[in-house]
């Protein structure tokens, strides 16, 4: 006889805005976890959502960027077991370029939205590093 164990698992998408000319776009974020850190634009994938739309929604919530769902890129799933601290949390992160002088806003749990050079970043929240340079390598 085996006794099972389920797990809680919270679906979530991020998206990496880069520019033409080499920056990306980060939020502060303005609640725990990680408060006060930069993070890539996302969030919770919300009942009847796909998390194309939810990577859309969030976008234009968090930073005011608008984009189509269409026009973001899927990058690739991201489930490492312990890449957020509340728990199990599987994102599947997606990529938009638009071009520089794109502005942004801060908005929903974000505090600050600022673009940020490639080449200089701040320490990110979660694993935001890994999912940025998923994106660089692809276009290397």
């Amino acid at each position: 006889m085996s006794t099972e164990t389920f797990e809680t698992i919270r679906f979530t998408a991020d998206v990496v805005v880069t520019t033409t000319d080499g920056h990306v776009l980060l939020i502060e974020r303005g609640w725990d976890p990680h408060k006060g850190a930069w993070a890539l634009p996302g969030g919770h994938v919300d009942p009847g959502e796909t998390s194309r739309e939810a990577a859309a929604r969030e976008l234009a919530e968090e930073a005011g960027v608008y984009a189509a769902p269409g026009e973001l890129t899927q990058v690739g799933t991201f489930d490492r077991p312990d890449r957020d601290p509340r728990g199990r949390y599987i994102t599947v992160a997606y990529h938009l370029t638009v071009l520089p002088g794109t502005i942004v806003e801060a908005g929903d749990d974000a505090t600050r939205a600022e673009w940020w050079p490639l080449a200089a970043l701040p320490p990110l929240a979660f694993d935001h590093a890994d999912i940025l340079r998923a994106v660089t390598a692809s276009a290397s």
